[in-house]
């Protein structure tokens, strides 16, 4: 069975991709379980170059089929902000300050004027073989912030389709409409498509 490590030290994030490859031939491992604790300097420009330099990194340390993401918010009346920045935006503070700030930030600011989006970008790298799928989910920057099933910017993130917001969705709905759950969906149809491509593992 070979190995795909997963460059996060999210625990959740890892069980998601295992029940996505359940199934197919890997052993899916985090950085824990191989020992690996560093800390990666996130330095490109968008989301994808991020998740390739992490990816590349632990591929490069370990020698297995790594995955690794990045993913942010976009608000449109901020011109696209936070972004790649989304887990540093306003300080090193609390994800509910932070919810707080953006709420401050968007302070009388019509509905209309209120879309934002969530993206994601996840990359598979193996030797000199990379790809990148994506994923994103349109909603608006709600008024208040609601729902404790979440984290991050989930409370102000308004999903019109549901007249919630995402921390006040249950988890399998939230997972099966999210950035990183699409862009997860696409990485695991991939890889299993590689499980039964033995010329991918002859070099």
């Amino acid at each position: 069975m070979k190995n795909i490590i997963i460059a996060t030290k999210n625990k959740g994030k890892v069980e998601e991709i295992k029940s996505l490859l359940a199934g197919c031939s890997f052993r899916v491992l985090s950085l824990k379980d191989v020992g690996i604790d560093i800390d990666i300097e996130e330095t490109g420009s968008t989301f994808e170059e991020n998740s390739l330099i992490k990816a590349r990194a632990i591929q490069r340390l370990s020698g297995e089929i790594v995955i690794a993401d990045d993913s942010g918010l976009e608000i449109d009346y901020l011109g696209g902000a936070p972004g790649i920045y989304s887990a540093r935006f306003l300080g090193e503070i609390s994800d509910e300050k932070r919810c707080q700030g953006v709420l401050s930030l968007m302070n009388g600011v019509p509905d209309e004027f209120r879309n934002a989006r969530f993206r994601c970008a996840a990359s598979i790298v193996k030797d000199k073989k990379e790809m990148t799928f994506f994923g994103v989910l349109e909603g608006k920057i709600s008024f208040s912030a609601k729902g404790n099933n979440g984290f991050g910017y989930d409370p102000i993130f308004y999903v019109p389709q549901y007249k919630k917001t995402l921390a006040q969705l249950d988890e399998s709905i939230k997972n099966s409409i999210s950035h990183r759950g699409k862009a997860f969906e696409l990485v695991a149809k991939e890889l299993i498509n590689w499980s039964s491509n033995e010329t991918i593992f002859s070099n």
